[in-house]
């Protein structure tokens, strides 16, 4: 796959990650496990999926005789050791269950499990980003400011939204929260806190989806500094000017990336 593919995989990744960790919930909270999700993040994975039993279990490493492997579960764990094991102790027969090896096996299972919820997820979002090439050459993001100048000048709103996911994932940008949001308008930059509390947003990007507008703003603006949020907003209607509008943003974004590089 090509670098773009690539960084769109990893954004895919992310995002099924927090689906699912956003699902669970204690043992006793009564909340399921997103299913679809999770099996969505195992797919990109290409991890192997085994029946064992009446359980569903995905290899992460090894094979069904030893290895990693995960059960698809409300429990999420993983286990390091064989499915003829992981069936005998989540799926036991009444004739197993009745030998006092086993019961051990079945009330106790810390001797193979390695993760749990929250863990196991994490485990796998790492390893299915390990799969990905995330490196890339100057060519490649001088590549994405032009298609996302292309887009902006065709008014193709989606390529435009999609090419600044892509610059925000490269950069560590994410959207701006509540204090700096404006109805209509995709606002996003680096989000960094003061040690008063205090969140910073800087530089801010502004996008206009319905006037097919993008700007941004080369300062910081804090959300509590009411001035520079004023600001802000007179920069949305337009009264107030902009560092940089249209695809000089690109270009900016472009050059912000290959400073980060350069570090």
């Amino acid at each position: 796959m090509s670098f773009k593919e690539n960084l769109l995989k990893k954004i895919r990744i992310d995002r099924m990650t927090d689906k699912v960790l956003q699902s669970l919930g204690p043992v006793d909270s009564g909340r399921r496990v997103d299913k679809d999700a999770m099996i969505e993040l195992l797919n990109m994975g290409s991890f192997k999926k085994i029946k064992e039993r009446d359980l569903d279990l995905y290899i992460l490493e090894g094979n069904a005789q030893h290895g990693r492997i995960l059960v698809l579960d409300n429990d999420l764990a993983i286990y390091n050791t064989s499915a003829g094991d992981i069936g005998l102790r989540k799926s036991p027969t009444v004739k197993e269950m009745v030998r006092i090896r086993n019961i051990k096996k079945i009330l106790n299972d810390s001797d193979v499990v390695i993760g749990r919820k929250e863990v196991s997820v994490k485990t796998i979002q790492k390893a299915c980003i390990e799969m990905l090439d995330l490196s890339f050459e100057p060519s490649d993001i001088e590549a994405l400011a032009e298609e996302g100048s292309a887009a902006l000048t065709a008014g193709d709103v989606e390529g435009v939204r999609e090419v600044l996911t892509l610059f925000a994932e490269l950069l560590g940008y994410r959207q701006a929260p509540k204090p700096f949001k404006t109805d209509g308008y995709e606002i996003m930059g680096r989000l960094d806190r003061a040690e008063n509390g205090e969140i910073l947003l800087s530089p801010v990007v502004i996008f206009g989806p319905s006037e097919n507008s993008l700007k941004l703003m080369d300062v910081t603006i804090g959300s509590f500094d009411k001035e520079k949020i004023n600001s802000l907003r007179q920069v949305v209607k337009g009264t107030e000017d902009a560092s940089l509008e249209g695809p000089e943003v690109f270009q900016y974004l472009k050059e912000a990336v290959f400073r980060t590089k350069r570090r």
